[in-house]
């Protein structure tokens, strides 16, 4: 029996940059091991593209764009460093709950290429709903709407370090949602939540101390809304897909930026 070669952090950001997004990262390894690394590095993948979808936004915002422009701008790049794959799976998530067929036949309505009404609707909101919430943030503050991308953006992936952990069975037994689930340990998931807490309490604090209270309650906001559909595709489809984690992530992304907005 041959052993697993031990990995090294490399081997997981490898795999989080060459699965999460569109960044040329060459992944070398794919099995389990590599996979539970990469989901543990997934919130890093998210910083590097909430900083980009920040930098857009300041950038257009310096050229004298205003706030709405900014806003699309800012939401777009994450949908490009992913190529739709996070919006598209909330969308198939979206036509599988809502079809009220059995889990067999609503998993085989995720997998079609088309989109149904239930994801297109689903689709409009979310959109719209992040691309108003960081207007608006992006009026009030431009230190503020930057930093509301990159949380977005963090919290979204690391609601799939959470939704990779042991004991979330895989709906299906192939793709990639059956390559990542239950890899992560639960300890390991809860600390690199705690930790992506912590850096939002400290990068809040910077800009004073109601964002330093706001920030953190916004990422565990995002991850809690982010579990219960989760929970309830779970329940619905016997365990997770790929389409399922881009669900969660747009979820959790969609539900910080609107905390971010709340309270002036």
């Amino acid at each position: 029996m041959t052993e697993t070669p031990p990995t090294s952090s490399f081997d997981g950001l490898r795999f989080a940059f060459g699965t999460l997004t569109v960044l040329p990262v060459r992944v070398h390894r794919w099995d389990r091991a590599a996979a539970r690394g990469g989901m543990l590095g997934a919130p890093v993948a998210g910083l590097v593209v909430g900083a980009g979808s920040a930098g857009l936004g300041l950038l257009l915002l310096l050229l004298g764009a205003g706030p709405l422009l900014s806003a699309v701008a800012s939401v777009a790049v994450p949908a490009a460093l992913t190529r739709g794959l996070h919006l598209d799976g909330l969308a198939d998530t979206a036509d599988g709950l809502g079809s009220g067929q059995p889990a067999e036949d609503a998993l085989r309505i995720m997998k079609q290429s088309d989109i149904g009404p239930f994801g297109v609707l689903t689709l409009v909101l979310v959109l719209l709903a992040q691309v108003a919430a960081l207007a608006q943030i992006y009026d009030d503050s431009w230190a503020r709407g930057a930093l509301a991308a990159v949380v977005g953006a963090v919290t979204a992936r690391l609601a799939l370090t959470l939704a990779a952990r042991a004991g979330v069975p895989a709906a299906r037994p192939e793709g990639l949602g059956a390559a990542v689930a239950g890899v992560v340990p639960v300890p390991g998931a809860f600390a690199v939540g705690a930790g992506c807490a912590a850096g939002a309490a400290v990068t809040g604090a910077l800009l004073g101390a109601a964002d330093a209270v706001r920030t953190p309650l916004a990422l565990l906001a995002g991850v809690v809304l982010a579990e219960l559909l989760l929970r309830r595709c779970v329940r619905r489809f016997g365990g997770v897909t790929g389409d399922v984690f881009g669900g969660v992530a747009e979820t959790a992304a969609t539900t910080a930026l609107v905390v971010l907005t709340l309270g002036g």
